[in-house]
């Protein structure tokens, strides 16, 4: 084989970048986390129901208050990601979460349970599009970027699964608090991975139009005529 075969078979090789295998491995694991929590909470619902006194209307809102002001925020929280850094917006995210998780294991009554979960909706709203943006930044693209995405998206089906077993089981050995304690150390374990691996990416300065677009003064003309 001639050198310049040697040579052209080599320099793939040498300049494959490295899959970053511990930082996706974070970033999955967040994902699964925020998966996972919806599921627990679904398979203790009658536990709760009976250590709460929960109404049959009221228990409801266990579920619907995190659906509700997760899906109102997130796409919010992505400008907000934006404009203060991913990974920031992803730690003030998990933080949130975790310390919602823990209110919600020490709730009494209904509704500080509820409230427990309006929070942890703020949290996963704001960790979720970070999560996915760093994981764009941080693959190159192409096969290493497919391959972390299938990551990704496994771990939303396996979080799904993973939950209503994990649910089960902590509600019958240790209580239905379980399935919100179980939050604080999985989140605490991403918090101090995403601090130790993963740097933060590009910001894009701006403020968060909440109001939408300004009307034009009285009197201003929007087109000229010829």
């Amino acid at each position: 084989m001639s050198t310049a075969a040697v040579s052209e078979l080599g320099r793939p090789t040498a300049g494959r970048p490295r899959f970053p295998y511990a930082p996706v491995i974070v970033l999955t694991l967040m994902q699964v986390t925020l998966v996972i929590d919806n599921s627990v909470v679904n398979v203790a619902l009658p536990e709760i129901q009976n250590a709460l006194s929960f109404s049959t209307a009221g228990l409801s809102w266990v579920v619907t208050s995190y659906a509700l002001v997760f899906g109102g925020l997130v796409l919010v929280s992505g400008r907000i990601g934006s404009i203060i850094g991913p990974r920031r917006a992803l730690l003030i995210g998990i933080a949130i979460f975790i310390a919602a998780s823990a209110l919600g294991g020490l709730a009494v009554t209904p509704e500080m349970l509820i409230a427990a979960r309006v929070l942890q909706g703020v949290g996963a709203a704001l960790a979720a599009p970070s999560t996915l943006v760093l994981l764009m930044a941080i693959t190159e693209p192409g096969v290493q970027r497919a391959r972390a995405m299938s990551l990704f998206v496994l771990s939303i089906g396996l979080g799904a699964g993973l939950g209503l077993f994990l649910g089960g089981a902590l509600t019958s050995a240790l209580g239905w608090e379980w399935v919100m304690f179980v939050n604080v150390p999985i989140g605490a374990l991403v918090f101090f991975g995403v601090r130790a691996l993963i740097t933060e990416t590009e910001r894009h300065p701006g403020r968060l139009d909440l109001g939408g677009p300004r009307p034009p003064p009285s009197g201003c003309r929007l087109w000229s005529t010829a």
